[in-house]
């Protein structure tokens, strides 16, 4: 007989392994799939809307998770916030960023091209939030003063929307 409940999980488990491969979020990852079988290509205003979504959904769970204290978890979804963020303004050029380098590079251009070195700083501080979900070094404080930081980066990327 078939556990559903351990199908569910191994599901849920192959989904993370391949976004994991494809630098996507879950949800992400879940789109691409359901675009394909449905044969309903994203538009770009429906990417930059997914990549918005998604940032907003991922800040309301990193203050949740540092409302019960999970560090390690709003910290991951801190870092979330940054990377659709980064991903809803390269979308709007037409790009697709699919790496942590892709994010990186695109990263540094837009700092470049808007002479605004603050975005590098916040992005930085968002990169210790992706660090800190696998190393779990960050003090409490810290990750609190991070997720801060990465509402300002949004906020100014918002404004370039």
């Amino acid at each position: 007989m078939i556990n559903v409940l351990d199908t569910e999980q191994e599901t849920l488990w192959e989904l993370r392994e391949e976004a994991l491969k494809k630098d996507l979020s879950i949800e992400e990852l879940v789109v691409e799939i359901l675009s394909k079988v449905l044969n309903h290509p994203l538009d770009p205003i429906e990417k930059v809307e997914l990549h918005l979504k998604l940032a907003d959904k991922f800040l309301r769970e990193a203050e949740e998770f540092l409302a019960k204290g999970d560090y390690v978890q709003a910290s991951e979804k801190g870092w979330g916030v940054a990377a659709q963020m980064i991903k809803a303004i390269a979308t709007k050029e037409n790009l697709e960023l699919r790496s942590h380098a892709s994010l990186w590079e695109y990263l540094d251009k837009l700092t470049e091209k808007l002479q605004d070195i603050e975005l590098r700083r916040l992005w930085w501080t968002a990169n210790n939030l992706d660090q800190n979900f696998c190393e779990s070094w960050m003090t409490p404080r810290d990750v609190k003063y991070a997720i801060e930081d990465v509402k300002k980066f949004a906020e100014k990327l918002k404004k370039l929307l």
